[in-house]
């Protein structure tokens, strides 16, 4: 790490401590946190001593406005703490508070473990970006697999999208739709989001009041946009995703709704032990019988049809239909290939 780099670094560590107001921080502890940190990124020789760390605190008072001061605060007898005069003030500002930057360290450690997997070179980025930020290192030691798509398109813009949905920096994106439509917006990003090894980011195309989703893989070009973001007021996305399976939320209002399902005693028990939705009930056990409570979509749909003969949809009727053309159109399609390789067979 350049010593520059080495610096800024510090700085970030430091800043966290002082914006933390539900800790009391000494110039011991504060040596502490900081080495750990250099000594986890850079190993022992990038580690500091305390007359280099009151050179990074007077460096970081003559960042301050003038109505933010950073004071040694007496407390114990002779010691001493540093704090911000301001609660959760950081000289960065990147928009988050002390405890979502600590919500992040399991995401970067989840993100550590797909480090050194061929085709994965933009994840690095991602992975440095992260850990030089929050100042959290991910564990070298591999112990566990993901699920992982290495040649899925889009995967170099994933960076870019995480540093635009923290840094509230809206986007010029170029997208081409599952039908070839291809289309330039501008995008105010809120909020990432993988499902069936496929990367999803949720925003608003500027001038627009509902939210849309774009998968990274149909993305054709991105760039930073001049428009001024536009805060998500539209939605709260710890619940945005409840009553549906997958990512498609429609658009509009709409009611979730009870569907009821019967199971082969066989994929019961995986049923049971690996539910379809978070609101699963077992109706009758004897019987195999759930119900979920969800907005029907295609990926409700995907989902169900891939138990094939082990799943039957009760109710609603509509959802029962349903799922019942789709198969008799697939039952279609393989019965004309089976006459087609039959003639195809007399013929020869």
């Amino acid at each position: 790490m350049s010593e520059n780099r080495n610096a800024q670094y510090r700085y970030q560590v430091l800043d966290r401590c002082f914006s933390d107001w539900n800790n009391k921080y000494t110039i011991e502890d504060l040596l502490e946190i900081v080495n750990n940190h250099l000594y986890e990124l850079e190993g022992q020789d990038s580690t500091i001593q305390l007359r280099q760390l009151r050179g990074d605190l007077n460096a970081i008072r003559k960042m301050l406005p003038n109505n933010v001061y950073l004071d040694a605060k007496p407390f114990e007898g002779k010691k001493c703490y540093y704090r911000y005069s301001e609660p959760n003030y950081s000289i960065y500002q990147n928009g988050l508070s002390v405890a979502e930057v600590n919500s992040l360290r399991s995401t970067i450690e989840m993100l550590g473990k797909y480090r050194g997997i061929t085709g994965n070179v933009w994840l690095e980025d991602v992975i440095s970006n992260l850990e030089l930020r929050f100042g959290v290192k991910s564990d070298g030691e591999n112990l566990i697999s993901f699920q992982q798509n290495s040649g899925l398109k889009g995967l170099e813009y994933l960076s870019t999208l995480i540093d635009a949905t923290i840094n509230h920096q809206s986007l010029e994106i170029t997208y081409t739709t599952h039908t070839g439509i291809s289309s330039t917006n501008v995008l105010h990003p809120y909020y990432m989001k993988q499902y069936n090894n496929r990367w999803f980011i949720f925003g608003r195309i500027d001038g627009k009041d509902y939210i849309v989703n774009r998968a990274l893989d149909r993305i054709e070009g991105i760039s930073k946009s001049d428009v001024p973001f536009r805060k998500n007021d539209l939605v709260n996305f710890n619940s945005y995703f409840d009553d549906i399976v997958g990512i498609s939320v429609p658009y509009g209002v709409q009611e979730a709704e009870t569907i009821i399902l019967q199971f082969s005693p066989g994929r019961f028990k995986y049923v049971v032990s690996k539910p379809l939705h978070t609101s699963q009930k077992i109706i009758d056990e004897n019987k195999c019988i759930v119900a979920i409570k969800v907005i029907p979509t295609r990926e409700l749909d995907q989902l169900i049809l891939s138990f094939g003969p082990d799943v039957e949809i009760l109710a609603p009727d509509r959802c029962r239909m349903n799922i019942e053309t789709k198969i008799e159109e697939n039952l279609k399609k393989y019965r004309s290939v089976h006459y087609d390789c039959m003639e195809k067979s007399m013929i020869r």
